[in-house]
């Protein structure tokens, strides 16, 4: 069975700051707001949906670091691997989670499909 991204729920400590910001950032990719509140946010792009949720009090400490175990950064793109061409641009969320907007040109200029290209582990990550 192939399977691709459903949903992906990240808890943030400051929903008052976080959703502004990822609602920014998602709607610049084409995703729309499914239901939100003060303290909480549902993004789609028809395919994945972006789940933004207040981390409850007692679940706050210790603070995001992307080198634990864990979820080390998002990347946004259409990319098959670190090629010639690629550039990305690296940035973090209110929480300090990393994410990454990266592009490689294809044979046409145009960004690369996924299908039949060989991934290589991301560099530095």
């Amino acid at each position: 069975m192939k399977a691709s991204l459903y949903h992906l729920q990240l808890n943030v400590s400051n929903p008052q700051r976080s959703i502004p910001f990822y609602q920014a950032l998602l709607e610049y990719f084409e995703y729309r707001v499914l239901a939100a509140a003060h303290d909480f946010m549902g993004m789609s792009n028809g395919t994945a949906d972006f789940w933004i949720i207040a981390t409850p009090d007692q679940h706050r400490q210790p603070a995001l670091h992307r080198k634990r175990s864990g979820l080390n950064h998002l990347a946004f793109g259409d990319y098959p691997a670190y090629a010639a061409g690629y550039y990305a641009v690296f940035f973090e969320d209110p929480d300090r989670l990393k994410l990454e907007v990266a592009h490689v040109p294809g044979p046409t200029g145009e960004g690369t499909s996924r299908r039949g290209a060989r991934r290589k582990p991301p560099r530095g990550s």
